[in-house]
């Protein structure tokens, strides 16, 4: 069964004025667009188009929830994967996402405490993981995803001091113990915890490495420290950004983000795709709620390099985007594809006109249009020119 879905970008703060409307050819909301979400989580389910298709269900959440077996098939009890279109104008919030385990335990223990969904202070909104990928749509994509070797941040920290001396005012006590953490090959961890303890001192500590990127204007890499204090000027953050791998994605380039990944999107506009979950720890360049021991405990302190996924031809018109997880899997299409579904799956034409056959079941989807495909189709035939993505499980 093939039913026709749409939403309404999400008004966040950081996102873009009107990319992901000209993405899709609708008309621009007039606030923020920062995310387009298309699944069905209740945090913000997909509308369906004719809700005489599925019994009057409004949403994908509701009909779900009343009819799971029909649409997701015997024994699945939740869609687990949810696709958003993502614009990010400003930087998003450093942040990680919690293990399958660590999200049960923490959804368990926030509600024994009595948290309300909606509260501020809350960590767990649901008990699921939130690994999720990232496909840039836009010419660049930028993002910070992981931490690099202690080496290249000790390497930034001496920079600094360097720029430090040469200003002729004395080295600031907090900076010269910010290069001794490095120097004396203290872990990741124990640096992390340092900066974003936000004690008093740590603005003042910003506000001094801002000053010295500013006064190294030539310098790449501190480019993006100026950009980060001019969104959160005094965040610690923008000192944590030293230490996580800074990467520019290429249209078409691809990363994989697993439990425990610090990562902060920057700006671009792109295809996410991730386990249905809106479980956000957060570790500055936010307003927000900034829970230090939930975040340490869910961080991965390794250090790696930077996280690309790369893609799987299938055939000449399509390629496949599959992360080392089971919940979903991210298919282009930009010509023709036979594409197997194990699962229900959702379609978006971001691009061209496409014609989605099942045998059964046929639809022409144009630019912005999008589709939900129960499990019991087994696969569809794809034709046409553009660009088309297809969310489903592995």
């Amino acid at each position: 069964m093939f039913v026709g879905i749409t939403n309404t970008p999400r008004d966040y703060a950081w996102g873009s004025a009107g990319e992901i409307s000209a993405l899709l050819g609708t008309s621009p909301t007039g606030k923020p667009e920062a995310e387009l979400w298309l699944g069905a989580h209740p945090g913000s389910p997909s509308v369906i188009l004719d809700p005489a298709t599925t019994g009057d269900a409004g949403d994908l959440h509701e009909w779900i929830q009343r009819d799971g077996e029909q649409v997701l098939g015997a024994g699945v009890e939740r869609l687990p994967f949810l696709l958003k279109v993502l614009a990010a104008g400003a930087p998003l919030s450093l942040q990680a996402h919690p293990t399958p385990e660590q999200a049960a335990a923490g959804f368990a223990r926030e509600n024994a405490a009595g948290i309300p969904l909606t509260a501020s202070n809350r960590n767990y909104k649901d008990g699921s993981a939130k690994p999720e990928l990232i496909l840039a749509v836009s010419d660049t994509f930028e993002a910070l995803c992981g931490f690099r070797a202690m080496a290249e941040t000790r390497a930034s920290i001496e920079r600094l001091v360097e720029l430090d001396a040469a200003s002729g005012a004395p080295t600031p006590a907090l900076l010269a113990e910010w290069l001794a953490f490095a120097r004396a090959d203290s872990d990741l961890r124990a640096m992390f915890e340092w900066l974003i303890s936000a004690a008093p001192p740590v603005p003042k500590l910003v506000e001094r490495v801002t000053a010295l990127a500013e006064a190294d204007s030539a310098s790449e890499e501190f480019a993006l420290v100026r950009k980060l204090a001019g969104f959160y000027p005094g965040d610690p953050g923008v000192l944590i950004s030293l230490m996580l791998n800074h990467v520019t994605l290429a249209k078409g380039e691809a990363l994989f983000l697993p439990a425990g990944n610090i990562h902060a999107y920057l700006r671009g506009l792109g295809i996410e795709l991730m386990a249905s979950s809106d479980n956000v720890m957060r570790g500055g360049l936010t307003p927000k709620h900034v829970d230090v021991p939930e975040l340490v405990s869910v961080l991965d302190f390794s250090a790696s390099p930077v996280p690309y996924l790369r893609a799987e031809p299938l055939g000449e018109g399509a390629q496949a985007f599959r992360p080392p997880v089971r919940d979903f899997q991210l298919i282009e299409v930009n010509e023709a594809a036979k594409v197997q579904l194990p699962s229900a799956a959702i379609v978006l034409c971001a691009v061209g006109e496409f014609m989605v056959d099942s045998g059964e079941h046929a639809v022409t989807l144009t630019r912005g249009e999008s589709i939900f495909i129960t499990a019991d189709e087994g696969a569809v035939s794809i034709r046409g020119t553009g660009q088309l993505f297809v969310a489903s499980t592995q």
